[in-house]
């Protein structure tokens, strides 16, 4: 499993996953779930990925091909604006279904995989989408600025309270991390190292990429502020009456 969120702000795009696909007693397992296009100047693209790890690995191949093959070929680095990228990964995720699907339902396998696909392409703003296993999508809104895949009701309830169009992009990454935290401390299938990319509007390029671990010193001190806060806060609440 894993856990990854993306936010749309005013500001730009922040990108949050983690990097475990398999968790066990002894059998943890780690490949990176993002994936990034950028033509600096023109256009960012920024995919991260959830479930089947073959399936999710065979769509990203199929749109690198396209991207080597050049000439007229469709692909994400000559599609016109973010909401034909988003088609163009459809028709992708598409084709390795029509490829897989019936081979992994032989052996009691969905074909469970899950995208959020952000970044921004010249000439317009910041956008960010949901790209189902079915190839369909839906964009983030700005009652609804932010998309989850994986592992995604332990971290949702402190972005829903704090993040909206209006965030900062720094407000944006503390959230983010509060929630990868709060996702980790429950569920061992998620874990580190993450990946943080910002891309800030109207830049058309990645304004920074992080690789967070263990030993990330703003990392550590939010787990263990937040962690302290939380139990502050929970003792200063008023005992039930009547019981």
């Amino acid at each position: 499993m894993t856990y990854c969120v993306g936010m749309l702000l005013d500001a730009g795009v922040v990108m949050l996953s983690d990097s475990r696909t398999n968790a066990g007693v002894d059998n943890i397992s780690s490949f990176r779930k993002v994936t990034v296009f950028e033509h600096p100047g023109d256009r960012v693209l920024v995919i991260m990925s959830a479930g089947n790890l073959a399936a999710s690995q065979a769509v990203i191949s199929i749109l690198r091909d396209a991207i080597k093959a050049g000439g007229d070929e469709p692909s994400l680095l000559n599609a016109p604006n973010m909401f034909e990228a988003a088609r163009r990964m459809g028709e992708a995720i598409r084709e390795v279904h029509r490829r897989d699907a019936a081979a992994l339902e032989d052996f009691k396998l969905e074909f469970n995989i899950s995208f959020v696909l952000g970044g921004q392409i010249a000439g317009e703003g910041p956008r960010l989408f949901n790209v189902y296993a079915a190839g369909n999508f839906v964009e983030a809104t700005p009652e609804t600025p932010y998309f989850q895949v994986g592992e995604l009701k332990y971290g949702k309830p402190i972005i829903d309270r704090v993040i909206t169009r209006h965030s900062s992009i720094e407000q944006a990454v503390k959230c983010g991390l509060v929630s990868m935290d709060s996702t980790i401390r429950s569920n061992l299938s998620v874990g580190l190292p993450l990946d943080l990319i910002v891309v800030r509007s109207g830049e058309l390029r990645i304004g920074r990429h992080m690789v967070i671990d263990a030993d990330n010193e703003y990392f550590r001190s939010i787990r263990s502020r937040w962690s302290e806060a939380l139990k502050h806060a929970f003792a200063a609440l008023p005992e039930p009456d009547g019981l």
